[in-house]
């Protein structure tokens, strides 16, 4: 196969919801057509031992949440899937914010009888401004559910795009009898059956009679909808949903497998190839021969009987080559990377070709971070990759003096993986966790203790804001560290942050030194 045909067969996506809306059931299900797994696992159910294949931290089977983005990739119908599932709970934002610069599509899941919840709301204006394609899954159409008219007004409102549906559900709950596709003119019916595969009737002909034997009365109910929604919404047009402006609507039930099929189908089909990427220096293409990627996310004990990181890295442009040389362009250090993976959750296999498009896992000793440019030689720096200011602070103490060294450890890589951010107090020396929200605490003290065998206890810090400062003119910012030594750390890379404990506090201060910049991410 060609290089242009291997990246044109590429699709890589992000699933993005609200928790509980069913994003992971339905990476379990889009797994299981591409023959990826044989079983799906049932998520959330303590009865059964396995948890869903893309939830493989033991935090997150206990949960039954996701707490990290994992990357799975398969074949299906000659196509190249990667897949991005990511943590629904607001606390890891950050994580999922990151993820969606790696993709060049999304499907976001809601939840039929919720609609659209506040989660999704702020993940859908992140698409906006990257302006990232977009599809909507309707979920759960077997439990009782809102009106679908309703339904697409709402989507339309509160996350402000134009929407197309794609398929029609035929009434919903405990009276669910399934969706005409109006995509590819085919009728599915309902059978609840978790792990089955369902057959579809080819329905060119909407007005023929044949429809009652399958749906009895409902069939003129489903004949009046789908005139109204051919009147009502525009007639789609793959353009406009590949500009962003349109998003296509399907309807289904991702724990009993239903509608599921019908989303991939249409989704290989309509969905962007591998987009260009933007860099400070140039718009880098794909079908640039030189190799370019970088890395927007970084795992530790992905396999925890081996501690090992693992760096994801996206790739860009050009062919990936298992043993070649490779300059990461911040240490300005060439690497060799001899066992690059690629992803089914946790199993990982070693790939010698990598296209524009895949993600690939390359092992880590430390030299990589969140951000970090590779390429074949050239000096590019790829955007887009911030680390929000944190939102709630606690000082971090050591539980167990016999395991300082492990605790050490432990927080270096785990703020490494964007989990949280570090800063020492310049005042009194003391070390300062930031998270965006109350649960990253806690998974952080649960990986430190399972992880790397060392225990931590926290200590409430009262804090507003932690901001990045900068200033031309190092006069100013001198006496600033000065007279506001007591608020002043530094974050892991050794820049100045101020922490102010109000706003008020922090009002004063650009108030009062007009010469400094104070920025609220830390990608300025």
């Amino acid at each position: 196969m060609t290089f242009l045909e291997e990246i044109n067969r590429r699709r890589t996506f992000g699933i993005v919801s609200h928790p509980d809306a069913g994003k992971t059931t339905l990476t379990e299900k889009l797994l299981l057509f591409g023959g990826a797994i044989r079983v799906a696992g049932a998520v959330k159910s303590n009865k059964i031992k396995k948890g869903a294949t893309s939830d493989f931290m033991e935090i997150e089977r206990q949960r039954g949440i996701s707490v990290a983005t994992s990357v799975m990739g398969f074949e299906y119908a000659g196509y190249k899937i990667n897949i991005l599932d990511t943590p629904g709970h607001q606390d890891f934002q950050e994580d999922t914010f990151r993820t969606l610069t790696a993709v060049d599509s999304v499907i976001i899941v809601i939840d039929a009888a919720k609609g659209v919840e506040p989660q999704t709301e702020k993940l859908m204006n992140v698409c906006r401004m990257r302006k990232t394609p977009v599809i909507v899954f309707v979920n759960k159409m077997d439990r009782p559910a809102q009106d679908p008219f309703s339904l697409m007004d709402e989507i339309e409102e509160q996350l402000k795009i134009k929407v197309r549906p794609l398929s029609w559900p035929i009434n919903n709950g405990p009276d669910f009898k399934g969706v005409y596709n109006i995509f590819n003119k085919s009728l599915k019916l309902f059978t609840p059956d978790i792990q089955g595969i369902e057959e579809r009737i080819k329905f060119e002909d909407i007005s023929s009679p044949e429809l009652e034997d399958y749906i009895g009365d409902d069939a003129e109910i489903l004949r009046e909808e789908l005139e109204l929604v051919e009147g009502v919404y525009p007639e789609y047009e793959n353009e406009q949903y590949l500009e962003g402006n349109l998003a296509p609507v399907f309807f289904g039930s991702a724990l009993y497998n239903f509608g599921v099929q019908e989303l991939l189908d249409a989704f290989v089909k309509i969905a962007p190839t591998p987009r260009p990427s933007f860099t400070e220096e140039r718009i880098i293409n794909p079908e640039e021969e030189k190799f370019t990627g970088f890395v927007f996310k970084i795992h530790a004990n992905i396999d925890p009987n081996h501690r090992s990181r693992i760096a994801f890295v996206k790739v860009c442009s050009g062919k990936f080559e298992r043993n070649k040389m490779y300059k990461n362009i911040r240490l300005n250090k060439t690497f060799r990377i001899s066992s690059p993976t690629a992803f089914m959750a946790s199993q990982k296999e070693i790939v010698e070709f990598a296209y524009p498009g895949d993600i690939i896992g390359v092992p880590d000793t430390g030299n990589f971070i969140i951000g970090d440019t590779l390429t074949d030689g050239e000096t590019v720096h790829f955007k887009g990759l911030p680390s929000f200011s944190p939102e709630m602070f606690r000082y971090i103490e050591n539980a167990d003096p016999m395991k300082s060294k492990q605790l050490a450890k432990g927080v270096d890589q785990l703020m490494d993986e964007g989990v949280a951010q570090l800063f020492t107090s310049a005042f009194n020396g003391r070390k300062i966790i930031g998270t965006v929200g109350q649960l990253q605490f806690e998974v952080i003290q649960y990986r430190l203790e399972h992880e790397y065998n060392a225990k931590c206890r926290f200590e409430t810090l009262q804090m507003h804001k932690a901001c990045w400062i900068e200033s031309d003119d190092p006069e100013v910012l001198v006496e600033f560290k000065k007279r506001k030594h007591q608020r002043m750390a530094k974050d892991k890379l050794g820049r100045d942050v101020f922490m102010a404990d109000s706003q008020f506090i922090l009002q004063m201060a650009q108030d009062e030194f007009e010469d400094i910049r104070f920025h609220f991410t830390s990608e300025f």
